[in-house]
C-alpha cells in the first residue's frame, strides 16, 4: 500500500514538474521578440514577382496565369517569409507547432501549420521559415490592392525603404504537455511594413 502511496505521489510530482516547465516556456515565449525579415521567391500564378518589378508596364491581369485563374477562380500565391525569433529572457522558449494567419492592410490572406520544433535558449535567435501558398482570386477580383502594391514597388525600387502595405502574421504556438497538445491562448501578432526591400 505505502509503495503504492509513494508511486502516485511520485507520479504527481514528475507531473506538477512539467506543468511548471510548460508555465515558464510559455512566459517566455511572451517575452520574445517576433520579426518578419524578409520575403523570398514570391510568385503569383507561376510568375515570379522579381521579374514582374523589372517590367516598364504590366498588370497583374494581363499575365496569362492571372488571366486563366480569373477565369478558375484560383490565383495562387507562393512566397518563403522568414520569421526571426529572439529570447532575451533566463528561460528556455519551445515550440512544438504553430498556427498562422497572414494579413496584407487587415485582409486576411493565408492561413495554415507549421509542424516544427523549435528550441529558443536564453539570447538566441532562431529565424524559421513560413511557407506561404494561398489562393488570392478574392484578392484580385474585388480589387487592385496587389497591383498597386506592386506598382508602387517598382516606383520606389529605387530607394527600396518606400512604406507600400502593411504584411501581419499572427502566430498561435502550440506546447506539448506529456502527450497532449496545448495551444497557446491566443495570436501573438507581427506586424512589417511592405517596402520593395522586403520583396527583393
Amino acid at each position: 500500500m505505502k509503495q503504492k502511496i509513494l508511486l502516485c505521489l511520485l507520479t504527481i510530482s514528475i507531473f506538477g514538474c512539467g506543468i511548471n516547465r510548460q508555465a515558464q516556456q510559455i512566459k517566455a515565449l511572451e517575452d520574445c521578440t517576433y520579426k518578419i525579415t524578409n520575403v523570398q521567391q514570391v510568385s503569383i500564378a507561376g510568375t515570379d514577382i522579381k521579374r514582374l518589378l523589372d517590367q516598364q508596364d504590366f498588370s497583374l491581369t494581363s499575365l496569362p496565369g492571372v488571366a486563366l485563374g480569373l477565369l478558375r477562380k484560383d490565383i495562387p500565391l507562393k512566397a518563403n517569409l522568414n520569421l526571426e525569433i529572439s529570447n532575451p529572457s533566463t528561460k528556455l522558449a519551445a515550440i512544438n507547432q504553430f498556427e498562422y494567419k497572414i494579413l496584407v492592410n487587415n485582409t486576411d490572406l493565408a492561413e495554415g501549420i507549421v509542424n516544427q520544433n523549435v528550441s529558443i535558449a536564453q539570447g538566441q535567435t532562431v529565424t524559421v521559415p513560413v511557407q506561404l501558398s494561398s489562393n488570392i482570386y478574392g484578392l484580385i477580383s474585388s480589387g487592385n490592392m496587389l497591383n498597386d502594391i506592386i506598382k508602387a514597388a517598382k516606383k520606389g525600387g529605387a530607394s527600396k525603404d518606400e512604406k507600400l502595405g502593411l504584411l501581419t502574421i499572427k502566430i498561435r504556438p502550440t506546447f506539448m504537455l506529456g502527450n497532449t497538445p496545448v495551444k497557446y491562448p491566443g495570436y501573438i501578432t507581427i506586424n512589417k511594413d511592405i517596402s520593395s526591400k522586403i520583396l527583393l
